[in-house]
């Protein structure tokens, strides 16, 4: 009977034990997440294409605007204006991105996707095309692996900048295959937030994918300009082949819902308060002179008016300072203006040089060592109640910024792509023809008519004067909230002819980001490797992390070009 009892507990022992190894597999299975040997690869799309738009977004809408002087800041304004960035070009988050993207890649090289895998490296040309602009050499084929372990995985070695954009067109010439179909055997439904997954989409991303292989020759077009010049031609000169976007209705865009933080242009902030990016961003001078001078109407849709211009009065003596209401002044209405003397600023210490009397716009000038006392600032401590400059239009104070949407390649880029190219004497159209069309999608874009645009274009300043400087400045006017493409063509041509200041961290404009802490931390070796490929310039010292890893240090596109200083 004993021998019979313990013959039953050994077997309730057993299955106890079994039912237990059952339970903790359970209890280590996240019920709200996904397996992914089984998850859509939709699901994570969804994340590749929101977070790359924040990205982006976050990079030309905020302090790479402070760079290219579309905007400055009035407060905590070191890394906007003065490119103070220490240690704050941090990485980390784009390569979050490669890793879901690569998921999307090989969950849809698994199930035998084209349409998905095509989408995914389109994305994965895109996200290390900006790495590899921001920084130089950057980790690229051993990225991305570290879930593989071992040394070369865990601290990947830096490719040569010149290698990453090879591959990058490579990707994008395999992605345009892949997109070529009339039928694929998935959907990317609602996940594709850009194009709503919506019929011919696929046709869109492969659109997507040749104007972002002309962006990438043009960017090679100062290093090798024969690989540039064969790339576009073969582009252009086979346009089913390589259909291109040449309209603002096929561009990849994507709105905010503005529900929160999280989901809100990056200028919006919930509550709003006194520092905010929205109230602490304001116009820069650079820009809005441009505008004016050329009769521009897209500053309505950029900027506001100042709420009080002000009017130095020479037929006022004294120390006078007053506000006048609907006064017209040398012919112009001006609804609330702050008239003063010659007496009135002398006792300030400052003379007429020292203000901007426009009725309408003023911007801040570059760098101020105080900007939140500029222009008679009746607030000079806070700034946002600065009445004597112009914010961002307020349409950039909402969540959903008015309507505004990211926009990761427009169709003014690409024909203004196609003007330079066709400037330059390639085989890419008529150059006034693309120059004007690319002035007409910008207008399109921000409210305004084709109509507008031809007024605009006609104009003795604006008409088409044959010369890569005119392209460029206009394709940077038109890279509002996109201002890291102007960076980067800026840094290419020396177009628009911008500077620093003696308040700036060099008189010179920067080339690059510093490489991350993190990363000089962990994987040093590779990082110095690295900065052993940059070339230094007179301005590197004034980095603050030594001679090469500086942003006045030279990456491999700018070498031996001479540009853009």
């Amino acid at each position: 009977m004993k021998k019979i009892y313990i013959i039953l507990l050994t077997i309730v022992s057993v299955v106890a034990g079994l039912s237990c190894q059952k339970h903790l597999v359970e209890l280590n299975e996240n019920p709200n997440g996904a397996d992914p040997s089984t998850v859509n690869p939709n699901l994570v799309l969804s994340t590749v294409l929101t977070e790359s738009g924040k990205a982006f977004v976050n990079l030309g809408y905020l302090d790479i605007a402070g760079v290219m002087q579309h905007t400055q800041k009035d407060g905590w304004a070191g890394g906007h204006n003065n490119y103070d960035w220490g240690n704050s070009n941090d990485w980390g988050g784009y390569y979050d991105i490669l890793r879901n993207n690569q998921f999307v890649y090989d969950k849809a090289v698994e199930l035998n996707y084209p349409l998905h895998q095509g989408i995914a490296l389109v994305m994965k040309s895109l996200v290390f095309g900006l790495i590899t602009d921001l920084w130089g050499d950057v980790p690229y084929s051993g990225a991305l692996k570290g879930n593989l372990g071992g040394a070369e995985n865990t601290f990947p070695k830096f490719d040569a900048q010149q290698s990453i954009y090879d591959s990058i067109l490579s990707n994008l010439e395999k992605a345009n295959t892949l997109l070529d179909g009339s039928s694929f055997n998935s959907s990317t439904g609602p996940a594709d937030i850009y194009f709503q997954g919506s019929e011919g989409s696929a046709l869109k991303w492969r659109m997507f994918a040749n104007s972002l292989a002309l962006r990438y020759y043009m960017r090679l077009s100062e290093k090798l300009p024969s690989v540039a010049q064969q790339g576009i031609e073969k582009i252009v000169g086979d346009p089913s082949k390589y259909p291109i976007i040449t309209a603002v209705a096929d561009e990849p865009a994507m709105s905010f819902p503005g529900n929160s933080d999280m989901d809100s242009w990056p200028a919006f902030a919930v509550p709003q308060s006194d520092s905010t990016n929205y109230i602490r961003i304001k116009m820069c001078n650079t820009l809005v002179k441009e505008l004016l001078s050329k009769n521009d109407p897209r500053i309505k849709a950029w900027a506001e008016p100042v709420t009080e211009s002000i009017y130095v009065d020479p037929d006022l003596s004294g120390n006078v300072s007053k506000v006048v209401y609907d006064t017209t002044i040398n012919g112009v209405l001006r609804p609330r203006v702050l008239i003063i003397t010659n007496d009135f600023l002398a006792a300030k210490g400052m003379t007429t040089n020292d203000i901007n009397q426009d009725p309408y716009y003023v911007g801040l000038p570059v760098a101020l060592s105080v900007p939140q006392t500029y222009n008679l600032s009746p607030d000079a401590q806070q700034a946002s109640h600065n009445t004597h400059v112009s914010w961002v239009n307020k349409n950039f104070a909402k969540g959903n910024a008015g309507g505004t949407k990211v926009r990761l390649i427009t169709a003014a880029e690409v024909h203004f792509i196609l003007a330079e190219a066709a400037a330059k004497g390639w085989n890419a159209g008529d150059a006034e023809t693309h120059y004007k069309k690319g002035i007409e999608a910008s207008f399109l874009v921000w409210g305004f008519s084709s109509a507008e645009a031809s007024v605009y274009s006609a104009q003795p300043a604006v008409a088409y004067d044959g010369t890569i400087k005119q392209i460029i400045t206009q394709k940077w006017i038109a890279s509002w909230s996109r201002a890291t493409e102007a960076w980067f063509d800026w840094r290419r041509t020396g177009y628009p002819e911008l500077h620093g200041t003696l308040l700036t961290k060099a008189p010179e404009l920067p080339l690059r980001f510093y490489y991350p802490l993190g990363e000089r931390n962990l994987n040093g070796a590779n990082v110095e490797a690295a900065n052993n490929n940059l070339k230094t310039t007179p301005y590197s010292s004034l980095g603050g992390n030594g001679a090469k890893n500086s942003p006045w240090s030279q990456p491999w596109i700018v070498q031996e070009t001479g540009k853009p200083w």
